[in-house]
């Protein structure tokens, strides 16, 4: 069991896979459905507005945005750009063109280390194996 402070309120929690408690997580959920409500009363609104109608801090909206959450529908966004090549971005954390080159490496990493090195292995173990039987009548299946 990992126990960790949560970074948000200080709380000691057991680790799930965020960085935060679950109590700061309802808080974010609560937060964002206040700002979709908004958002769909008040279509069009920027940050500010959202910000100030909600009560809801701009980062927090921010960080909706890069959860990909949110969308910006203005097509002059000077608010997200891609953390890879800088364009700017509608949300999330990276543009289209990075995320499918992203894609390439990750598979290409994959592919090249994994199956050869694997299978190298298993030979490798089976090899080891034989010789220290080898000279036995019996062979064990390991």
């Amino acid at each position: 069991m990992d126990i960790r402070n949560c970074s948000r309120c200080g709380k000691i929690y057991v680790y799930d896979g965020f960085n935060i408690c679950i109590n700061c997580r309802r808080e974010d959920e609560e937060d964002f459905q206040k700002v979709k409500m908004y958002l769909e009363e008040n279509p069009g609104a920027n940050i500010m507005e959202v910000s100030e109608g909600t009560k809801v801090d701009s980062k927090k909206i921010i960080n909706f945005l890069k959860e990909g959450r949110l969308e910006i529908t203005d097509e002059t966004n000077i608010i997200l750009s891609c953390e890879r090549c800088g364009r700017s971005i509608r949300t999330g954390r990276f543009c289209n063109a990075c995320v499918v080159e992203l894609e390439k490496e990750l598979k290409t990493a994959i592919k090249d280390s994994d199956p050869k090195e694997q299978n190298y292995r298993a030979k490798e173990r089976i090899r080891i194996i034989d010789r220290k039987y080898k000279g036995k009548k019996e062979y064990k299946n390991y």
